[in-house]
């Protein structure tokens, strides 16, 4: 298999590459108005985002924000490394990169071709990538001889964030199948749904998950694969005996527009919905991901190259888009070394931040506040780290300026990804999230980004209206849901359900959400969902689930309740009903029983914002 450059020997050669072609110096010096700029005087360097120059200007009379732009389009020119061309997908015309994977195959073997580097870290074990590539090839054998397993096949991964759910994501796409990922906290209830809705022929499982899940594939006919079982189960077949390292694994073909996942995000009406990605999407994604990070080493005062190869740390489920594609993919591809953790500690973090020389924590706001504000934080030497911060919540400003001043070799980073985008989107670090640290950031130009009105047009800068996305990174669409497919995706363009502005340089900031929609420590967690379970409780006139502010998590659940006349209700025991149906962290974690109607709208819709303002105040 031919495979194309990617991962950090090409993230060199490209800053290499871009560095001869235009003279451009990363030296900084002092301009008139005090903001630093990159001493270029030969090279003119054409400005991408017309919202904020539309004309061709001197490297120095360019603002700082402005040579975000200036790098990515020499990034992107013919020839370049991260060269854009438009191509045929899915009867669209759409941007890509030139030069990206075109499978996830391809991703794999640049794991292959780093042999004996360790690739997997989690508690006393070191996985090197030929060990893990060894297992993923025996994988293969068993899905496609032993299994029955055929390209378009759905296998279903439900476990902690194990090495093998690595080593079965990678075997099930290499098969030729599509990796279906469980959300580890879901309850019986909701795995069956899932299992069900994939059509999985396959599951493979750890013991908790089996102990939910393995009645329901008894009754569809779901085969099973046990990981780390403490003692053998009837029907299952154990994860050593399935996978025997040093089996070849059979030749099967597969191409960019293949399904490679189904990634479940929470729906609004009560039931998560399938994303499906392509092979292509998901390589378009890392591609995106790796050029932001060229952009910013070129960028006038950029922090020195760290001496060793970046490391990542896993502190979010690998079933997550964000845990699965920008860390463990990158890593993957990237010949980089993981650490993975059994769970979120942030003092075991610490400890393994400071053993393991970790460059990349990324995660949710909560654990960056976590890791900050621990009492031992200085206590451990975290000079490695040059990015802390990720996705998935709102993170305040405070946040960003402790963040900041805590480390001594990096910052504060942001994404604004969905499950929808591969986890790509607009970002935010460094400099312009210390100057912008409301925003969510800018996008490399491989993505298209608009803020429409009600009759989907463009709106001006500064107004405000629905967040549109297009780009090679975008879902196919959800799994046997057309009608939510065509009210998602239109015309190649995705609407992500947020309210969002654009100001003059380009800069995303979020400003509400259309989906009734609680952020609970980077959850999404849908409020239809559980008052859904709630109204099966009886007595229940009204429940409306809102979300509230917290210090920690972003938001936490909450619902306001109005009781039929006569009807009581003890709050603990709305909580233990909706624990037995939903993952915990749906559980609300406040519940206020009131006396007088809940309010609503003209068009007789609870009125949220009132309650979360009466019961913040309250």
């Amino acid at each position: 298999m031919a495979v194309r450059p990617f991962g950090e020997e090409f993230f060199s050669k490209a800053v290499s590459s871009i560095l001869a072609r235009t003279n451009w110096d990363t030296t900084e010096r002092e301009a008139s108005d005090g903001s630093h700029l990159p001493c270029s005087p030969h090279s003119q360097l054409p400005v991408l985002d017309s919202s904020a120059v539309n004309e061709t200007a001197p490297a120095s009379e360019l603002t700082y924000a402005q040579t975000f732009h200036a790098v990515a389009a020499q990034l992107t020119a013919p020839g370049a490394p991260f060269e854009i061309a438009t191509v045929d997908v899915g009867g669209l015309p759409t941007k890509v990169f030139v030069n990206a994977p075109t499978t996830l195959c391809e991703v794999f073997e640049r794991g292959r071709a780093n042999a004996d580097d360790p690739f997997i870290v989690y508690e006393d074990e070191t996985h090197s990538f030929s060990a893990v590539m060894s297992s993923v090839d025996a994988l293969v054998a068993a899905l496609v001889n032993d299994f029955g397993i055929r390209p378009g096949d759905r296998v279903a991964v439900a476990m902690r964030n194990y090495p093998e759910w690595i080593m079965a994501f990678a075997g099930i796409i290499s098969a030729g199948g599509i990796s279906v990922s469980m959300n580890s906290w879901w309850t019986e209830d909701e795995l069956a749904y899932a299992l069900e809705d994939s059509g999985a022929s396959v599951l493979i499982a750890d013991d908790e998950r089996l102990d939910r899940g393995q009645a329901t594939c008894s009754r569809l006919g779901i085969k099973m694969i046990g990981v780390r079982m403490k003692s053998p189960r009837p029907g299952v077949v154990a994860w050593d005996d399935a996978v025997v390292p040093g089996t070849p694994a059979p030749a099967v073909e597969v191409t960019p527009d293949m399904d490679a996942t189904i990634l479940y995000t929470s729906g609004t009406t009560g039931r998560p919905k399938g994303a499906v990605s392509t092979h292509r999407a998901i390589c378009q994604a890392l591609m995106a991901f790796q050029m932001r990070g060229v952009i910013e080493s070129l960028r006038p005062g950029a922090a020195p190259p760290a001496a060793a190869k970046p490391s990542f740390i896993l502190i979010v489920p690998l079933f997550h888009v964000t845990g699965c594609v920008p860390v463990m993919l990158s890593c993957f591809g990237g010949g980089l070394k993981l650490v993975v953790m059994y769970k979120w500690d942030p003092e075991k973090a610490l400890e393994l931040i400071e053993r393991e020389r970790i460059t990349n924590f990324t995660g949710v706001p909560t654990q960056s506040w976590d890791l900050v504000n621990h009492p031992r934080f200085v206590e451990f030497d975290t000079s490695s780290l040059r990015d802390v911060g990720g996705g998935g919540a709102p993170a305040p400003a405070a946040l960003v300026r402790k963040v900041a001043g805590s480390l001594k070799g990096g910052g504060p980073v942001l994404g604004y990804g969905m499950t929808e985008t591969n986890a790509y989107g607009p970002g935010n670090r460094g400099r312009d999230y210390l100057e912008h640290p409301t925003s969510t950031g800018r996008w490399v130009p491989v993505m298209d980004l608009e803020i429409r009105g009600l009759d989907r047009e463009p709106l001006p800068v500064g107004e405000r209206g629905d967040i549109w996305f297009r780009g090679p990174n975008l879902i196919r669409g959800y799994w046997n849901k057309p009608e939510a497919t065509a009210e998602t995706i239109v015309d190649g363009w995705l609407l992500s359900g947020d309210i969002g502005r654009l100001d003059e340089d380009g800069f995303l900031y979020i400003e509400d959400r259309a989906k009734d929609m609680i952020l609970r420590g980077g959850e999404n967690v849908y409020c239809a969902e559980i008052e859904a379970v709630i109204y099966e409780l009886p007595g229940i006139h009204e429940a409306a689930v809102f979300g509230l502010e917290h210090p920690r998590l972003g938001e936490e659940v909450a619902v306001a309740v109005h009781m039929l006349p006569g009807a009581t209700l003890d709050p603990a025991s709305l909580q233990a009903h909706v624990a037995t149906k939903l993952a915990s962290f749906k559980v609300p974690s406040k519940v206020f029983v009131i006396d007088e109607p809940l309010p609503r709208n003209a068009a007789g819709k609870f009125l949220k914002r009132e309650l979360t303002k009466q019961f913040a105040e309250a």
